[in-house]
């Protein structure tokens, strides 16, 4: 078996031990050494194995300690969004109809779920959002904290991982959205469709909040087609 097909194979058995041994995020893993031996494949081997598993955001390495069982995070499948998208083999008209998807689930459960602080914090979003209108870059900020919140308010962490995974590809077309709104009344009407979710949420009525989560990405898709982008 070549080098490749060993790494492979320990990239297995490492993930094995994880379940089998109930280890939680911040537990550590056994060394190199006691890896290698166990696997009867060299350490240069387990090496490899544990920086495609770091990749991967499954353990966490640092210099000088053992690895230790990571906490899930966005960052591997923002990569594979974006290199999906930079590469043509999805578009962005796939990534806003995914959302569409996913967001209008989001916002009915967190009309359901959501805190009294939550509910306070979405809507001071859109207020927000209100006030920076005429900074983009602060919009920009504004908007992906509001729709990370509604995530979070879901009380599904899958939710979570989902939108944060969008984020880096949100920071490259978002910009190209707001410009192709022509006018102000185009611009005013995506600032009100985020008030417009807020309160529903805040008034804990999952129907309204998904109509108005709905018709946020119709008109997103919508200046999305009017800059061209496909």
């Amino acid at each position: 078996m070549g080098s490749s097909g060993l790494v492979v194979d320990t990239i297995g058995a490492i993930s094995r031990h994880i379940r089998e041994k109930d280890l939680m995020p911040g537990d550590r893993l056994p060394s190199e050494a006691i890896l290698s031996k166990e696997l009867n494949v060299s350490r240069t081997v387990v090496r490899e194995a544990f920086r495609s598993l770091a990749a991967m955001r499954i353990i966490e390495l640092a210099t000088g300690k053992r690895a230790t069982v990571a906490q899930i995070d966005h960052g591997a499948m923002s990569l594979m969004i974006e290199h999906g998208v930079h590469t043509d083999q999805i578009n962005i008209q796939q990534i806003y109809d995914v959302r569409r998807t996913i967001e209008t689930r989001i916002v009915a459960l967190a009309a359901i779920r959501r805190s009294d602080a939550e509910a306070a914090e979405i809507l001071s979003l859109a207020a927000q959002m209100l006030e920076c209108a005429d900074n983009p870059a602060a919009l920009l900020e504004h908007d992906l904290a509001f729709h990370t919140t509604l995530a979070r308010a879901s009380r599904n962490p899958v939710y979570s991982l989902l939108i944060g995974a969008f984020q880096g590809i949100i920071r490259q077309t978002w910009p190209i959205g707001w410009k192709s709104r022509p006018t102000q009344a185009s611009r005013d009407l995506m600032l009100a469709t985020h008030q417009d979710i807020a309160r529903a949420v805040a008034a804990g009525d999952p129907q309204q909040a998904v109509d108005a989560m709905a018709q946020h990405f119709d008109e997103s898709v919508r200046a999305l087609l009017a800059a061209g982008m496909s």
